[in-house]
């Protein structure tokens, strides 16, 4: 067996050090927060309880008090059959209710669609738990075209 030289060792120093810067890059990126904007009704306690969902999830969050949330519903494009107490927007895309933290990171990385919701007020979603009893629901997405698609099942127990 051969001794490295220190051309070698320096080499590989080199190589160990760029790995590193690489992924400790990687990891400051993707440990950054995002930022989502709620919008919600200032007498409705389960928006708290999401917002303090998507904050323990790693978003930060800016919250707007709205005394007209149909307005703001119509002007983000929510569906009325898609709607629920809150709406929130990442990215340009709404996200309407008691949405998982989890499908919400996944949102940015779909460009077919324009936004995702719970529709309704779903017993153990996000913000409405009660116990350790679910309701079953599903996160709806909706398309450019305004089409629906089930983006994740989230079955009753």
């Amino acid at each position: 067996m051969s001794m490295p030289t220190k051309s070698n060792l320096y080499r590989a120093g080199i190589q160990a050090t760029a790995l590193a810067a690489l992924l400790f890059g990687a990891a400051a990126q993707a440990a950054e927060p995002l930022s989502i904007e709620v919008h919600r009704d200032a007498n409705c306690g389960c928006c708290k309880a999401w917002i303090a969902h998507l904050q323990d999830n790693g978003f930060t969050v800016i919250d707007h008090v709205e005394s007209d949330m149909v307005a703001v519903k119509q002007r983000l494009g929510v569906a009325p059959r898609l709607a629920a107490c809150h709406t929130a927007v990442i990215d340009g895309k709404f996200v309407e209710g008691h949405v998982p933290a989890e499908q919400i990171i996944e949102l940015s990385q779909r460009s077919d669609l324009v936004g995702i919701a719970v529709p309704g007020m779903p017993m153990g979603s996000p913000g409405m738990e009660v116990g350790d009893r679910q309701q079953a629901y599903q996160v709806i997405g909706l398309t450019p075209a305004g089409t629906d698609q089930v983006v994740a099942d989230y079955p009753a127990n």
